[in-house]
């Protein structure tokens, strides 16, 4: 029987990236059945859920996720269902733990990076996020009003097997790059952080191979923009993770660039289970245009054939087709600088699939 992939578009570009990823994904894999469901603002519209109960038993026969994004300005007052809430759901429901985001700059986009060249030069760092606990998940979280006043609770949380595992994770990908982990915290503030530090530092004695060192987050940020090409393997929690993968994106040139791919715990039994989804979010501002980037949704993709299939020909195959294309002069009207032609989401798709 063929395997299933779930396409899960979700709401805003995410909607237009994902039938660009999908296309590229059928041409080298048609013999995978691919079943489309609802997930974020889309779904509570017509489902009255973010998550509904079809899209988690969809999720559950399929050996990948290939996911858009979710958020629609509709449901953002107090109250409201939360269309986000479905990446949650999706993360709790299989323990989707480890978040991988790739960041490579393609040759040519040098330009569009705000950054000298000369800064960005060899750039090829991994981010690698846990995303199943940290402020997103802990317990309570509430807006409430004390003595008339209004106010509200995020409270951030991190259990020693929640550390281990997602450092584990860092350690193994270091191994397989230039061996080398920088772990962000705010240990000088934060006892989440004190204990992430040091169950980090106790994992590393697994890992002699592999150099170790620790930054607290505001200098990460900062190191980040100075000197990119240092880091190899960056390890985060799941706040800090979020902000520094968005402003590493921009290294590349556009937060559209960038690909990533989340793994639990849990194998399928016919691979590799995981959520491959680009970056970018919904950009409501830029929605139903035909505009959007697909560039990271796109190398989903291939990260998709990479982790889930173990397809190494077809991932490299899609890369390739990527960097062709940019080298060629495709851009999207985010990658443009100086006034040059902006292709439509569409038509830089044709030609990905040309490079193809």
């Amino acid at each position: 029987m063929a395997l299933t992939i779930a396409v899960l578009p979700g709401d805003g570009i995410g909607v237009e990236v994902t039938a660009a990823a999908l296309r590229v994904l059928r041409a080298l894999r048609g013999d995978l059945e691919y079943e489309q469901a609802d997930v974020g603002g889309a779904a509570i519209e017509r489902h009255a859920s973010a998550l509904p109960d079809a899209t988690l038993a969809l999720c559950r026969r399929s050996v990948a996720l290939l996911f858009g994004a979710v958020g629609d300005p509709r449901y953002d007052a107090p109250g409201s269902a939360r269309p986000e809430s479905a990446i949650m759901g999706l993360r709790k429901a299989f323990d989707l733990f480890a978040n991988l985001r790739p960041v490579k700059l393609i040759w040519g986009l040098e330009g569009a990076s705000s950054l000298r060249p000369e800064l960005l030069r060899g750039l090829d760092l991994m981010v690698v996020r846990e995303t199943t606990s940290g402020l997103y998940f802990g317990q309570p979280k509430r807006q409430f009003e004390e003595d008339g006043v209004e106010a509200a609770v995020d409270t951030m949380i991190y259990r020693r097997p929640e550390v281990e595992r997602i450092a584990r994770v860092a350690f193994e990908l270091a191994r397989g790059r230039r061996r080398h982990v920088t772990s962000v915290d705010k240990q000088n503030v934060l006892e989440t952080s004190r204990l992430w530090r040091r169950v980090v530092a106790e994992v590393g004695r697994d890992y002699p191979d592999v150099e170790l060192e620790h930054l607290l987050v505001d200098t990460a940020a900062m190191q980040l923009i100075r000197d990119p090409q240092r880091f190899d393997v960056l390890l985060t929690e799941n706040t800090f993770g979020d902000i520094l993968s968005d402003e590493a994106a921009m290294l590349t040139g556009s937060l559209g660039n960038l690909p990533s791919a989340t793994f639990g715990a849990a194998e399928h039994p016919s691979g590799r289970f995981g959520l491959y989804e680009p970056i970018a979010g919904t950009a409501p501002d830029i929605a139903g245009k035909g505009i959007a980037n697909p560039i990271g949704a796109i190398l989903s993709a291939a990260l998709l054939c990479r982790y889930s299939l173990s397809d190494e020909p077809s991932a490299t195959r899609i890369e390739n087709a990527v960097a062709a294309a940019v080298a060629a002069g495709a851009r999207t009207r985010d990658l443009v600088r100086g006034g040059g032609p902006a292709l439509g989401t569409e038509a830089f798709t044709d030609k990905v699939m040309t490079a193809l």
